[in-house]
């Protein structure tokens, strides 16, 4: 295990989860938004996005190989990665409102499948894995100020 890799996978996942942040905020900013995107010469509501996340690494079964062949302990995880951002399928909300611009013939208008209260459950978690890898970060910080001030003599 090298000395940077504690940093290195706190720092993948302060990479990630402020994407989330950024993808919740998307989302909440476009919750009222009836002209997302222009398919087939219509206008669609916008559609939630969401973030899709993986370990960097292989996986548990290339680390129990390792530590079985070496007959030492399998290297450490090397963070979080984002494999993408795909958007939530669920069908739009119908709302009553003939006043509307977008509304249809029946006076009901497609609104964005976006619900404020995921966003915000969404935006939390975010936060606190934001703070659980700053403390990580941290906590790395702090062990090889340890290691330098063994290594000085003090």
């Amino acid at each position: 295990m090298g000395l940077f890799d504690g940093v290195n996978a706190a720092a993948s996942g302060l990479t990630a989860q402020r994407l989330r942040m950024d993808v919740a905020s998307a989302n909440t900013a476009n919750a009222d938004s009836t002209r997302g995107t222009l398919v087939d010469g219509e206008w669609e509501p916008y559609r939630r996005k969401m973030v899709t996340m993986s370990s960097s690494d292989s996986g548990f079964s290339s680390h129990l190989q390792k530590a079985m062949g070496s007959g030492g302990s399998p290297q450490a995880g090397t963070g979080t990665e984002v494999t993408g951002i795909v958007e939530d399928e669920s069908p739009f909300k119908q709302v009553y409102n003939p006043e509307h611009p977008d509304a249809g013939e029946d006076g009901y208008v497609d609104m964005p499948n976006v619900d404020p209260l995921k966003e915000m459950v969404n935006m939390m978690g975010a936060s606190r894995s934001y703070q659980a890898n700053i403390t990580s970060m941290n906590a790395s910080k702090n062990m090889m100020l340890k290691a330098l001030e063994i290594g000085r003599g003090q």
